[in-house]
């Protein structure tokens, strides 16, 4: 397998934005996965840039509004997940079959399904956390002014949710047809728009109102509106090979959708949880703790894009050979794309555990905190590999419509989490053991992926 991935990697040439189907059936892996992965995977990072940019630009009003800033964004990511890996990995995963299989009006109709339910769960989610932000950032611990800086940043951002959710979900149609370069271009500017624009709204620049902590929230619905209308007017247009029209409504098309997408939202909301239970034990521990385990957790964080953007196009490549009945070469390219991602954040991983200060130097030089954050990458550093299998199986499974194991391995995953936060919080271990949990966890999961992988049949 090594040989056969080294031959891969030396067909590579330079990516092209769109691949039409008849490509993506036949020809080298590696470079397929690669073109389709080069502009998500670029574009996450620089929308990442865009968080951290938008939190220095918030961090010149005061403590206060970083700490109204910080209660929503979990939430905000939290709802772009479940659209753009969950319902959108469901999204993608039908399109690309119907692609496959030649069957364009199907496509085209599942399409349109994809904008229904954006609308609808878009709607959905904007009015859950209308009615239950402001309890949900007071449980937090949101009180008096962040709270209410808060509230009016999550009105505002999530007023918008509707937009956010349809234009997540074009998207990811887009990418399941095999089009990943009109995601990436809307995606890079809307990002770079909001760079421009939401520090003018905050501070009230070039004659614009000053709005505070809101202004971030304005800019963002602006610049999702302004994308969504491009994305609209490119789907209509004659230049897009999946054309967006009205159709009528088929429960069959629902079904293929969320039959895979509403289980991947699962999943995504257990990795959350898995998160959060691990930073609840470094909490009942001390303040350089949560610090510690944060900074370097968030190294994962930064290579989400490039398990992400690969995973988004092995859905794509996996489904449509599927869809046109190649079965040996959808299982080929799983694997290829698993030994290519755990290979590149695997070596990450090893780097961090044999010098973690490399990475935790660039945060902070508080011993206390440093000790925590090399603890952690000690322990898991070395299982980064591991964590991109247990990823790009899942993904592999998205395309396949095969996520059972992969939701199986997240579960276990997600209860050795809750498990070492309960020991801690208890005084039953050290942080330290709640992390070779977290890792035995890790480990855990991944052969259950692989057993699944191996068990199940994808020619049914």
């Amino acid at each position: 397998m090594s040989a056969t991935l080294a031959s891969e990697v030396k067909k590579i040439s330079p990516p092209p934005g769109n691949l039409p189907a008849n490509t993506l059936l036949h020809g080298p892996l590696l470079p397929q996965l690669i073109r389709l992965a080069l502009p998500t995977v670029a574009v996450l990072f620089m929308t990442t840039l865009l968080s951290v940019a938008e939190t220095y630009f918030v961090s010149s009003l005061g403590l206060k509004a970083i700490a109204a800033a910080s209660l929503v964004v979990p939430v905000m990511l939290l709802m772009t997940t479940v659209a753009s890996a969950g319902i959108g990995g469901g999204v993608s995963s039908a399109i690309a079959r119907a692609i496959g299989a030649r069957r364009q009006d199907e496509a085209e109709s599942l399409a349109w399904h994809a904008v229904v339910i954006g609308a609808v769960g878009g709607g959905l989610f904007s009015l859950a956390v209308l009615l239950a932000g402001p309890a949900l950032y007071r449980s937090l611990g949101g009180s008096g002014s962040s709270l209410d800086q808060a509230v009016l940043y999550s009105n505002i951002l999530f007023g918008g949710a509707i937009s956010f959710w349809m234009l997540l979900l074009l998207q990811a149609a887009l990418r399941g047809a095999g089009n990943v370069k009109v995601p990436a271009m809307t995606i890079m500017g809307s990002a770079i728009a909001g760079l421009i624009l939401s520090p003018v709204l905050i501070n009230g620049w070039l004659g614009a109102p000053r709005m505070g902590v809101a202004g971030a929230g304005v800019a963002q619905v602006l610049c999702s509106f302004v994308a969504l209308a491009v994305v609209v007017a490119y789907v209509r247009s004659s230049s897009s090979t999946l054309r967006l029209r009205r159709h009528p409504l088929q429960r069959q098309h629902f079904r293929a959708i969320l039959g895979v997408g509403l289980l991947s939202s699962i999943n995504v909301v257990m990795l959350a949880i898995s998160v959060t239970a691990l930073t609840a034990a470094a909490g009942a521990v001390s303040l350089a703790a949560i610090a510690g385990y944060g900074i370097a957790s968030r190294l994962e964080m930064l290579l989400s894009p490039v398990m992400f953007g690969c995973g988004t196009a092995a859905i794509t490549l996996v489904a449509t050979n599927l869809g046109a009945g190649n079965v040996v070469r959808a299982r080929r390219i799983a694997i290829v794309n698993v030994l290519f991602v755990a290979g590149v954040v695997g070596l990450v991983g090893l780097f961090v555990s044999l010098f973690p200060q490399a990475w935790l130097g660039l945060f902070t030089h508080d011993s206390a905190v440093m000790a925590v954050g090399a603890q952690y990458l000690h322990v898991v550093g070395p299982l980064y590999a591991v964590l991109g299998v247990i990823f790009e199986l899942y993904f592999a499974g998205q395309g396949a419509r095969r996520i059972l194991w992969p939701m199986t391995a997240s579960v276990v995953r997600c209860i050795f989490a809750l498990a070492a936060m309960a020991l801690v919080l208890h005084g039953y271990t050290s942080l330290h053991t709640a992390f070779v949990l977290v890792a035995v966890g890790v480990a855990v999961a991944a052969t259950i992926s692989l057993l699944g992988f191996l068990r199940t049949r994808w020619d049914r």
